[in-house]
């Protein structure tokens, strides 16, 4: 299955992110970054499906929680970052 991983800068960024998408019923799974797309010291991420980005995106926007990067994560479990 493929999945989006928002990165967000800080756990406490992530826990709100990962609170505003359940709110509007996408599931969201907070996670570690894994190391090779956390770059420098540890980050935090946001796990969705790939049907719900659109629509997280766009909440996330309305609420001013923009994404600091978003990859996807392929059924093969490699990383691409997607543009934004």
């Amino acid at each position: 299955m493929v999945y989006y991983l928002i990165v967000c800068r800080s756990l406490t960024y992530a826990q709100r992110t990962a609170a505003v998408l359940e709110r509007v019923g996408i599931a969201a799974r907070l996670m570690r970054s894994p190391r090779i797309i956390a770059g420098e010291g540890c980050g935090y991420s946001v796990k969705i499906a790939e049907r719900n980005l659109a629509l997280a995106l766009t909440t996330l926007a309305r609420q001013g929680l923009s994404p600091k990067r978003v990859f996807l994560q392929n059924g093969d479990g490699s990383y691409r970052e997607v543009g934004l």
